[in-house]
C-alpha cells in the first residue's frame, strides 16, 4: 500500500462519512441530469441546451427572413454566454434542429450540409450556416414582452429565459428524448394541426378524456413517414398512462416489370432507422439466404428514398415476403412512448396526452396574461406624456415663455400646469418642430386609440372567458399556418391494420427450399440426405444399425416422430443434420427418454387426421393440427400406462377401418364408430385374450380394402367380400381374408 496522504504544514483532516458524502454528491448530480439535461420543460418542449442555441440565435438577429451566418457563430455565443459545454455538443444539438428528418419541424434553418438519413454526419461549423425558421420564431414571440422569467447565466454577467413563451406545441409536435438518472423521455412527434384541435377542444370541453383528444390527435406523425400498424386501443392506451409504443413499418407498393415479374419498392423507412444499416442489413439477409424469397437489394435513394427488392421469382407472394423482412429487418420499428417531462419546469412527471396539453395551455395564458400586463403598462406610460403634450399645445405660449424666462422650468411647469414628473420631462425634451398644428390632432387620435386597446386589455385581464378565447384564436392561427394543407403540416405517417400471415407460412419464407430425403435408423439416429434419393442400398450405419424409415420430404417441412410413450414430437426439416455422417440420435434433438422408441416418422399435412393405437387395443382418431409441438418436450396425445405402449400410427383417411390382431384375428368396422379426440386413452378397437393388434388400415368402401405381401403383390378386396369380416368395434373378429400375409401386416405405407 501507499504512504497515507499527510495535509501541509498547518492543516487539519476533516472527517467525512462516505455514504453520506456520496449520497449527496449523486444526488446533486442525478437533479442536474433532470433538471438540465436529459428531461425537456413540459411548456415549451425544449432542454436547456435548445433554448439557449435559440435565445442565442435571437441574440445575433438571426430571424426567419435575415441573413444567415456561420453556425460557428452562433456555438461561440451560446458555449461563450450561457452554455459552458463542449462545442460539439452543441453542435450537434443545433445539427438535429435544422434535419428534416429528425424532426418534424425543424427550429434552425440551416444551409450547408447538415447530415443526411443514411447516418452521414454534418460538415463541420466554420463551413455550415444557420438562422431561426419560422416555428422558432413563434417559440420566441414575445421574449422581449416580459412573457416569461429570466434568471442569470453561469457566470453572472448575462441573463438567459428559464422557458421560452412558447406560442407553439413544441413538445408533442417536434417530440423529444433522452436518458437522466433513474428516469428517460421518449415522445414521438405529432401533427401540430391535430394537436391544434385537440388543443381548442380541451379549451372549450376542459374534462375531455383521451379517447375525445384522439378524434383529433390519432398518433404520432414522422418526419420520415411510414405506417403505424398498432390498433387504436393500444395506442389510447398509451396516450392514457403516458407510457406504451407504436409498430411503425416502412412503406411499400409493388412495381410492375411486365411478363408477370415485379418489384417491391420501399419508399418510406420507419423514424429514427438509418438507410445505409437498413440496407446493410437487407443485404446480410440475401446473403445468408435468411430469406430465400429475396434475390436482391439495391438502394436507389435520391432525393427521396427508394429502396428495389428483388423477389426469387414471380410466383413470390409480395405480402408475404414484406412480412418476413418486417420480423428480420428494421423495416418494421418499435418507437417507444415515455411522456415524463419537467412540470412547471421543476417536478419530472409522467403524463398523459390531456395533461400535457393542459400544461401547454396553461402556460399559453400564463403568457399572455403577462404580455398583456406589460402592453398595459406601456400604454399608461404613453398616455402620461401625451396628456402633457396635449396641455402643452393648449398653453403653447406660456409653455414657451416659461421655458425662457425660469430658472428652473421643469418645476414651474409641473406647478403651473399640475403635470407628473415624466410630463414635464417630456415637455421639456420637445423637438421644436413638433410643434406643428397638425401634431394635436395625431396626439389627440392616438390618445384616443390607445385608450381604447387599454380598455381591451382591461377587459381582457378582467375575462377568463375572453383570455381563453384569445388563447384559442391563437392556436386557430396556429394551425392556418401549420394546416394539413400546406406541404410541412402535411400528414406524413398513415395507419393501417398489420395483415395477418400465419406462422407457419413466415416461416417458411424464411428457408429456402429444397427436396430431401430423411433417413432414420433402427437405433433411432436421423439424417437428411440432398435430394429425393431412390435407392438407399449405400447407406452406412452405425454397427448394429439398419434403416427403419425412409421419406422424402422438403425444407420447409416439418417432421413428426411419434414415440412407444404415445408422444408426438416435431423436427424442422432444415434443421436436420446433414447426410454426409451416420447423423444424430432423435434423443439428443428432443426430450424422449432412452426406453422409448420410435413408432413412425412422417412429413406433417396440415387438415389430415391420424388414428394412433396402444398395445392394449385401444385407439382413437386424431388431428394433426393438435399433434404439433412447440418445443422438446413434444406433445402427450396418447395417454398409455402400465407396461402398455403406443404401437400404431396410421393416416384416418376413408370411412373404414381394418385391423389384424398378433393373434391373426381380422375385423373391419365403420370409422365412425371411432372417437376423435386430442388427447386420452381412447376405446377399445379389438377384444384380445393374449396379445394385441399387429396392424391398421383405414380405406374407403367405395375402394375396398388393399394389402401387399411379402413379394410385392397387391391384393384388393371389395366391401361385398369382406361383408363377413364387418361387425362393431370391440370385437374379437375372425380368421383373416384369402391370402392375407402371414408377418399379419397390410404392407402399403400406413402414412403415405
Amino acid at each position: 500500500m501507499g504512504k497515507a496522504l499527510i495535509p501541509p504544514d498547518g492543516g487539519d483532516i476533516e472527517g467525512i462519512n462516505l455514504r453520506e458524502a456520496l449520497e449527496q454528491r449523486y444526488l446533486a448530480y442525478a437533479l442536474s441530469t433532470i433538471m438540465h439535461r436529459a428531461l425537456p420543460d413540459a411548456r415549451d418542449g425544449l432542454k436547456p441546451v435548445h433554448r439557449r442555441i435559440l435565445y442565442a440565435m435571437r441574440q445575433l438577429r438571426l430571424d426567419p427572413d435575415a441573413g444567415f451566418k456561420k453556425s460557428a457563430r452562433v456555438v461561440g455565443d451560446v458555449i461563450g454566454k450561457y452554455h459552458p459545454h463542449g462545442d460539439q455538443s452543441v453542435y450537434d444539438a443545433l445539427v438535429r434542429l435544422a434535419q428534416d428528418f429528425a424532426v418534424r419541424f425543424p427550429l434552425v434553418d440551416g444551409q450547408g450540409n447538415f447530415g443526411n438519413v443514411d447516418g452521414d454526419s454534418a460538415a463541420a461549423m466554420r463551413y455550415t450556416e444557420t438562422r431561426m425558421t419560422e416555428v422558432a420564431a413563434l417559440l420566441l414571440e414575445g421574449i422581449d414582452e416580459n412573457a416569461v422569467d429570466f434568471r442569470e447565466t453561469y457566470d453572472g454577467e448575462d441573463s438567459e429565459p428559464i422557458v421560452l413563451p412558447g406560442n407553439f406545441p413544441n413538445l408533442l409536435a417536434n417530440g423529444s428524448s433522452g436518458i437522466a438518472v433513474g428516469m428517460a423521455t421518449s415522445i414521438p412527434p405529432h401533427n401540430v394541426a391535430e394537436l391544434c384541435d385537440a388543443a381548442i377542444m380541451l379549451i372549450s370541453q376542459p374534462d375531455s378524456d383521451v379517447a375525445a383528444l384522439m378524434q383529433h390527435v390519432k398518433g404520432p406523425d414522422f418526419p420520415t413517414g411510414g405506417i403505424i400498424v398498432d390498433d387504436q386501443t393500444a395506442i389510447a392506451e398509451a396516450y392514457r398512462t403516458g407510457r406504451g409504443g407504436f409498430r411503425v413499418r416502412a412503406k411499400w407498393h409493388i412495381e410492375d416489370q411486365g411478363r408477370g415479374t415485379y418489384l417491391i419498392v420501399v419508399t418510406e423507412i420507419p423514424y429514427q432507422v438509418q438507410k445505409s444499416r437498413l440496407i446493410e442489413k437487407l443485404a446480410e439477409l440475401v446473403q445468408t439466404k435468411r430469406v430465400p424469397l429475396l434475390v436482391d437489394v439495391r438502394d436507389e435513394s435520391a432525393e427521396d428514398i427508394r429502396v428495389v427488392l428483388e423477389p426469387r421469382a414471380r410466383t413470390v407472394d409480395a405480402a408475404l415476403l414484406m412480412e418476413s423482412l418486417f420480423k428480420l429487418s428494421d423495416l418494421e420499428s418499435r418507437i417507444s412512448l415515455n411522456m415524463n417531462v419537467l412540470s412547471k419546469g421543476i417536478v419530472p412527471k409522467v403524463m398523459s396526452l390531456g395533461e400535457v396539453l393542459r400544461e401547454w395551455l396553461d402556460h399559453r395564458r400564463e403568457v399572455l396574461l403577462r404580455r398583456s400586463a406589460f402592453r398595459q403598462e406601456q400604454i399608461r406610460k404613453r398616455l402620461e406624456v401625451l396628456g402633457g403634450y396635449i396641455i402643452a399645445y393648449l398653453n403653447l405660449d406660456e409653455v414657451i415663455g416659461i421655458i425662457r424666462e425660469e430658472d428652473e422650468p421643469k418645476a414651474e411647469l409641473m406647478r403651473t400646469f399640475e403635470l407628473t414628473d415624466v410630463q414635464a420631462e417630456a415637455i421639456l425634451n420637445m423637438r421644436l418642430r413638433s410643434l406643428r398644428k397638425l401634431e394635436e390632432m395625431e396626439l389627440r387620435r392616438e390618445h384616443a386609440n390607445l385608450s381604447e386597446e387599454l380598455a381591451q386589455i382591461d377587459a381582457l385581464m378582467a375575462s377568463e372567458g375572453k383570455q381563453w378565447k384569445t388563447i384559442a384564436w391563437q392556436i386557430g392561427e396556429i394551425r392556418k399556418t401549420f394546416g394539413p394543407e400546406t406541404p410541412l403540416g402535411k400528414r406524413r405517417t398513415a395507419f393501417a391494420d398489420a395483415p395477418t400471415h400465419d406462422v407457419e407460412d413466415l416461416q417458411q419464407a424464411m428457408i429456402e427450399r429444397e427436396p430431401i430425403t430423411v433417413v432414420v435408423s433402427e437405433k433411432g439416429w436421423i439424417r437428411a440426405l440432398k435430394g429425393h434419393v431412390g435407392d438407399l442400398s449405400t447407406l452406412t450405419f452405425k454397427t448394429d444399425d439398419g434403416l427403419k424409415f425412409a421419406l422424402h420430404a422438403e425444407t420447409t417441412d416439418k417432421i413428426l416422430v411419434f414415440s412407444t410413450g404415445g408422444r408426438f414430437y416435431t423436427l424442422g426439416a432444415d434443421k436436420l443434420p446433414g447426410g454426409r455422417g451416420h447423423g444424430e440420435p432423435v434423443r439428443l434433438m428432443v426430450d424422449m427418454d432412452n426406453e422409448q422408441d420410435i413408432i413412425s416418422v412422417f412429413v406433417h399435412k396440415p387438415g389430415r387426421k391420424l388414428m394412433v393405437a396402444s398395445s392394449e387395443g385401444y385407439g382413437f382418431v386424431v388431428s394433426e393440427v393438435d399433434i404439433i409441438a412447440n418445443t422438446r418436450k413434444g406433445k402427450q396425445v396418447l395417454n398409455v400406462d402400465g407396461t402398455a405402449e403406443a404401437s400404431l400410427c396410421v393416416d384416418a383417411s376413408g370411412d373404414m377401418v381394418a385391423i389384424i390382431g398378433k393373434n391373426r384375428k381380422f375385423l373391419a368396422f365403420p370409422l365412425e364408430q371411432m372417437p376423435e379426440m386430442s388427447r386420452g386413452k381412447g376405446v377399445r378397437l379389438q377384444r384380445y385374450r393374449d396379445g394385441g393388434p399387429a396392424d391398421i388400415r383405414v380405406f374407403s368402401r367405395d375402394k375396398g380394402l388393399t394389402w401387399q405381401d411379402s413379394s410385392g403383390r397387391l391384393y384388393t378386396r371389395s366391401m361385398e367380400e369382406l361383408k363377413d369380416f364387418v361387425a362393431d368395434r370391440g370385437q374379437a373378429g375372425r380368421l383373416p381374408p384369402d391370402r392375407f400375409p402371414k408377418t399379419n401386416t397390410f404392407g402399403t405405407p400406413a402414412i403415405p
